[in-house]
């Protein structure tokens, strides 16, 4: 619960566009999660399969996306956190690299079950927000 906070803090939301503007940017980051998540999952399917050409564009697929992901980090708001995020991804792109370079099915599970939590932390931002719990249900 102490990381969605940390990470809302990071956006600020003193006003009404910079709240919207948050909730724009945690839908943008959560679908960014779901693209990856499915990116590792399809990345497994293919490697199980022996369609190594397929895993190689998944893994491909992924890896740029925990790239835009790395690449957004506001470090002078975020603090600690984003530069726990930060090692985080990088620690992700290389096991990726390797995953894809061994074919490791337990590497790409590894990834996938760390990615998968933190799009879990994702998914209850949305009723942290101010206003954003009872809009959900309209």
């Amino acid at each position: 619960m102490r990381l969605q906070f940390k990470a809302m803090e990071s956006y600020g939301s003193d006003n009404l566009a910079s709240q919207a503007s948050v909730a724009n940017n945690v839908a943008l980051i959560q679908m960014l999660f779901d693209g990856l998540v499915d990116a590792l999952v399809s990345a497994q399917g293919h490697l199980a399969h022996g369609a190594v050409q397929e895993k190689c564009k998944c893994i491909a697929r992924a890896s740029r996306i925990v790239v835009g992901l790395q690449g957004s980090l506001d470090f002078a708001k975020g603090g600690e956190l984003a530069q726990n995020l930060n090692d985080l991804y990088s620690y992700v792109t290389r096991r990726l690299i390797f995953a894809n370079a061994n074919n490791d099915m337990a590497v790409l599970q590894e990834i996938h079950s760390l990615m998968t939590e933190i799009r879990s932390a994702w998914q209850e931002v949305p009723s942290l927000l101010p206003g954003q719990a009872s809009a959900q249900y309209h």
